[in-house]
């Protein structure tokens, strides 16, 4: 389904980002590859070296490696890109996309992206109703992102709404659908 394709994964800082491992996985077992930028706070929920071993290819966080220098392309890396996924999507996060903010790596390369973007909503309930979040959301979708609704569920906060990042495997699916639809209009 997703053979060949290279799929670039945004992670960002929301305790959903843990199930961006398995989706990852998913991803690489379907024969994408797979190359993950994580935002600063990503790391405080799943580690770079995860991420790394699963997608096979490095992390990027920094515009630059700390260690020898090197820059961190990304124009390059946004014009590699089948897609790029961005998930799961803080509120924090959808807020500067929507606004043109860009003060990491993976917004950034959000800018540049000119292929398709998935972003997947990650929140609690009550942070997703904000008329603040509505209106963000609604302005990527104008963009022309993909917008993966969020679940119902129970949610970290211990309460249950909808504000699940969706689960792995549909997302894959999504991805998938999108290609085949790509091919066969």
């Amino acid at each position: 389904m997703l053979k060949g394709k290279k799929i670039l994964v945004g992670v960002t800082g929301g305790i959903a980002a843990y199930k961006t491992a398995s989706l990852v996985r998913l991803l690489v077992k379907e024969g994408a590859e797979v190359k993950v930028i994580m935002t600063p706070r990503a790391k405080d929920f799943i580690t770079p070296l995860t991420m790394s071993t699963l997608s096979n290819n490095p992390v990027l966080t920094l515009f630059y490696n700390t260690e020898n220098g090197d820059w961190n392309n990304h124009i390059e890396l946004s014009l590699w890109a089948d897609v790029f996924l961005i998930s799961p999507a803080s509120a924090n996060s959808l807020g500067k996309m929507a606004n043109g903010i860009a003060d990491n790596f993976l917004l950034t390369t959000y800018l540049a992206a000119r292929c398709p973007v998935f972003v997947a909503p990650s929140m609690d309930e009550n942070m997703l109703k904000h008329p603040a979040v509505i209106v963000n959301i609604e302005t990527l979708r104008a963009y022309g992102n993909i917008i993966l609704e969020p679940e119902s569920g129970e949610l970290a906060s211990g309460l249950t709404g909808k504000g699940r990042m969706p689960e792995p495997e549909d997302i894959v699916k999504e991805i998938g659908d999108f290609f085949k639809k790509k091919k066969h209009p």
